[in-house]
């Protein structure tokens, strides 16, 4: 429901008992803050509360739900389908909490729900330690953690959902509960893998890890070779330990180069590592590029450059359990037609740590992938939308013959369909968190994500 001008004058009372801010339609920054990272994303909320405390969100939430708004919840806003927004509704914006606090001794990292992974990483790098997730240090944790969370050490710790310990959630009634282990489990289960569908959770707790220096970077390989390197990525990932994890990317350089490239990170002792990326390193010469020891931050931000906040984007995704020959050379076919030298063909490996936790143990499913392919369609101009967007509903098209069927539900792309929801989690799954969204948000309050509705 749209804010009517009752509603209007009401969010001035809101603001005089706010921490934080309440920005409205006019305000000097409006515009600068309901921007979100995907540029085709053009929402215009009726309200911003940009909240600084845990009871700035209670106050948001039953505002919300008072008010009959609809709600969008913002953390690092870096969502491919730009769920952070709404038009004419109401959006919690949680920028305003990002603070980091490590516990050494223990471990342990309390994070607002706010913050991206680039707090988190300055935070926890004085300690010598790390947490899993992210591969582009401006993602939010909230929504990478909430629905999964890959990243350069998932094959040696697990996903981000999977280091969650704790977790501080504001539900839909108002009320403020820690979910972990032993308070509020099936809560706690449903926050790791379900997506944002169960409340604002304004602190996660993460387990941390002893990680400072990797052997990582990237070597890039003209495109004319592109089928033969990522042979060489199935091969060199079939048998890869757990310590190394390995992308590959079909994309163009910032001069408009086409080319491949393989992105990697060992997290281990040097040596082991160059023992583990020896097939690599003898392929051939790269173009460009470099691998080697590198500090785990420099790595988290290698990639920031590539993804920039702004661009049109459309975002696809399907999860595969092996590369064949087939599927490669559907890849670099869908490449040879790309529309935009922005786009790029991702793919990224599973396994590891990941799948050795128990299908059961989370609402995250896809333990058994191999790997996850991904589509993203970008572009500059808004009036190029039509072949860009077409390209990546073709090569989607193209590849799903060979995947599993399943996809990743952080890379749920704008306007695909709620069966895209359902195909992120077996028919079991969905019926527990059904039950779980019925519990904790039973009129679907939070239903501006990737919705799982009331069972």
């Amino acid at each position: 429901m749209a804010a009517s001008s009752v509603v209007s004058n009401s969010f001035h009372d809101l603001a005089k008992e706010f921490d934080g801010e309440v920005i409205l339609p006019g305000a000097p920054d409006y515009d600068a803050r309901r921007a979100v990272w995907n540029g085709m994303i053009d929402r215009r909320p009726a309200c911003i509360a940009t909240c600084k405390s845990v009871a700035d969100v209670q106050r948001a939430v039953k505002f919300a739900r008072a008010n009959d708004l609809t709600l969008a919840v913002r953390g690092g806003g870096h969502n491919a389908a730009g769920l952070s927004s709404v038009d004419g509704g109401f959006v919690i914006d949680l920028r305003g909490m990002r603070d980091v606090v490590v516990d050494p001794v223990r471990k342990i990292a309390r994070a607002g729900g706010g913050a991206t992974f680039f707090f988190i990483d300055q935070a926890t790098t004085e300690h010598g330690l790390a947490a899993t997730g992210g591969a582009v240090s401006t993602t939010g944790i909230a929504g990478l953690t909430l629905g999964g969370g890959l990243g350069w050490l998932m094959r040696s710790y697990g996903l981000a959902c999977d280091n969650i310990v704790g977790a501080e959630v504001v539900t839909a009634d108002g009320r403020v509960l820690r979910a972990s282990a032993s308070e509020n489990p099936e809560l706690f289960w449903a926050l790791r893998g379900g997506g944002g569908n169960f409340g604002v959770v304004t602190t996660f707790e993460f387990q941390l890890h002893e990680v400072s220096t990797v052997l990582g970077g990237m070597l890039i390989y003209p495109v004319s070779r592109a089928r033969d390197v990522l042979r060489l990525y199935r091969d060199v990932t079939r048998t890869a330990p757990d310590e190394l994890t390995v992308f590959a990317a079909m994309m163009h350089t910032p001069d408009g180069m086409p080319v491949v490239a393989l992105a990697m990170c060992y997290n281990g002792p040097m040596k082991d590592g160059e023992k583990a990326i020896a097939a690599i390193r003898s392929f051939g010469s790269p173009i460009a590029g470099e691998v080697g020891p590198i500090p785990y931050t420099a790595l988290q931000s290698m990639l920031d450059a590539g993804f920039p906040s702004g661009l049109q984007v459309h975002w696809r995704s399907e999860f595969a359990a092996q590369l064949p020959d087939e599927l490669i050379d559907s890849l670099v076919a869908a490449f040879k037609n790309v529309k935009s030298p922005l786009s790029a063909l991702l793919i990224e490996q599973f396994g590891g740590a990941v799948k050795r936790v128990p299908v059961d143990a989370t609402a995250f499913d896809q333990r058994d992938a191999a790997y996850n392919m991904v589509i993203v369609s970008r572009w500059v101009t808004p009036l190029d939308a039509e072949p860009n967007v077409q390209w990546a509903r073709a090569t989607s098209d193209a590849v799903k013959p060979f995947g599993t069927g399943t996809v990743y539900v952080n890379y749920i792309g704008a306007g695909e369909s709620p069966d895209r929801v359902r195909a992120s989690f077996s028919p079991t799954k969905f019926a527990r968190l059904a039950e779980i969204k019925r519990k904790y948000d039973p009129t679907n309050l939070f239903r501006t994500n990737q919705n799982i509705p009331p069972g």
